[in-house]
């Protein structure tokens, strides 16, 4: 694939991966890795000129299709769509088999965690999870001890982060656990992909992802507290200025739900009913993407306006299930993150099939001990912060936001954990005006009702800039479709 002619040259021409860097799509030597060697003929196969087209295409569809997000941080509130890269990221059918096994394994033993830390606790008696380290957690909601959700599931929906080190193995990076979100990307870039790009998909056997909003609603409604035919599901948005509405209302709109805010909702005599124009309209499931402590003024805030008032009284009696369901932000704690192995073992009796990022806490005299003489090797996160935000790359960092960091840890140590900085692998993206290497990660969406089911592929997020390894929309990444090929479980 090595050419020098500029007109009409094949897009992937002049590609050359980074350095000791496992890349996507080639090897080394700058030569395809023989699994998905007849996907990167075909994408090198598209003349320049006509990527360029395909890819305004692609953007314009995006932007009639209102396929946005809102970044907080922007004073201006600008919507902005969520850059997409059309050359995808391929994913061979043995390394996704094993993955899948891995984040089947993981759910399972964090979902028995929740359950034991808001029940019995048994993991904290015998000291195989520190119960400090949980009960100070801030996703930790101890007026929850006790209440079992219906069907005994917590994590209805997990997005679990993978990367690959440069060895080629998948590691586990970030659980999510509360209300990940993205999905709807997953799906609206293959829809992109097969209009914009439809002859690519010749070149290799690419496992559906269209299924997912039937899989949610199939889970969600086998965990209703009474009878799945007769019972109905929403979605409760925060409303249309949050970041994350699109898919709200895709979702719902997926599921053939309905879309609702909290004043649409009410609770009487520990049920919940939707207020509908021929009267009170019961409800069993709510698919909430609204944070805990704004879930109930009842309960928690008693200034929200999001919530329901007597939502988690209804929880409580059981009436209505919540998913996902509350106080999973404990097992969110990127310092809980740490032990999920060790659950696996004390859960499940079982190695953990997927291997995790070496963590710190400084909140251990002696870890803490370490970061701070070493901060300039460490990536610093806030334990409970997401987005890219609250987050220190120590190899990349100046000296004066070292500092600040080693003041904030100093202050705060239960708030912070380091990781050595994980050499992301990359995949050829696009870059205004040849293909480079970017650095990707990628979100697995898992779902779970009386069984589990893995989501083929995930969201592949990309860092579009040069050098960048944070990839996160809300701090400047991308996305990518990704294609895990037929012949893996």
């Amino acid at each position: 694939m090595k050419r020098n002619h500029r007109r009409g040259r094949g897009l992937l021409s002049d590609y050359r991966p980074l350095p000791r860097v496992h890349d996507e799509l080639f090897l080394e030597d700058a030569s395809p890795r023989p699994g998905v060697a007849a996907v990167a003929r075909a994408l090198d196969a598209i003349d320049e000129g006509e990527y360029r087209t395909r890819q305004r295409l692609a953007d314009s569809v995006f932007l009639r299709n209102g396929i946005t997000f809102s970044v907080y941080s922007d004073q201006r509130g600008v919507e902005r769509i969520f850059p997409f890269d059309l050359i995808p990221r391929v994913v061979e059918p043995g390394d996704w088999a094993r993955a899948a096994r891995g984040l089947e394994q993981r759910v399972r033993a964090l979902n028995l965690f929740l359950a034991d830390v808001y029940g019995e606790g048994r993991i904290l008696a015998e000291g195989r999870v520190p119960r400090e380290l949980v009960e100070s957690s801030a996703g930790f909601l101890p007026r929850l001890r006790g209440v079992k959700p219906p069907g005994g599931v917590y994590v209805h929906v997990a997005g679990i982060d993978l990367v690959r080190a440069p060895s080629g193995e998948l590691l586990v990076l970030e659980d999510n656990l509360r209300c990940p979100s993205g999905v709807s990307y997953v799906i609206e870039n293959r829809e992109v992909m097969k209009r914009v790009l439809p002859d690519l998909f010749a070149s290799a056997p690419v496992r559906s992802v269209d299924e997912y909003p039937t899989h949610l609603r199939e889970a969600l409604l086998e965990l209703a507290p009474g009878d799945p035919s007769r019972s109905a599901l929403c979605v409760l948005t925060p409303g249309i200025h949050n970041s994350a509405y699109f898919e709200h209302s895709f979702l719902a709109r997926q599921m053939g739900c309905e879309l609702v805010q909290g004043s649409d909702l009410f609770v009487h005599g520990d049920r919940v009913f939707a207020k509908t124009t021929t009267g009170p309209s019961p409800v069993e499931v709510i698919y909430r993407r609204v944070d805990d402590q704004f879930l109930d003024p009842e309960a928690f805030r008693s200034d929200s306006v999001l919530g329901v008032p007597g939502l988690v009284r209804a929880y409580a009696a059981g009436k209505v299930t919540i998913a996902n369901a509350l106080g999973n932000g404990v097992a969110d704690d990127k310092s809980v993150y740490a032990y999920v192995p060790e659950m696996i073992r004390f859960y499940l009796s079982e190695e953990p099939i997927l291997g995790q990022v070496e963590t710190l806490l400084c909140s251990r005299p002696a870890d803490r001990e370490r970061v701070l003489a070493r901060l300039a090797d460490y990536v610093i996160k806030a334990v409970d912060a997401s987005g890219g935000y609250g987050m220190l790359i120590g190899p990349r960092a100046s000296r004066d936001e070292r500092a600040e960091f080693a003041e904030r840890i100093q202050q705060n140590p239960r708030g912070y954990i380091a990781q050595p900085l994980v050499e992301l692998s990359t995949c050829p993206t696009w870059a205004g005006h040849d293909v480079k290497a970017r650095r990707v990660d990628l979100r697995p969406y898992i779902v779970s009702g009386r069984s589990t089911w893995v989501l083929p592929g995930g969201l592949t997020r990309v860092a579009l800039e040069e050098g960048s390894y944070v990839v996160n929309s809300s701090q400047g990444g991308g996305s990518k479709d990704t294609w895990v090929l037929e012949g893996g479980a």
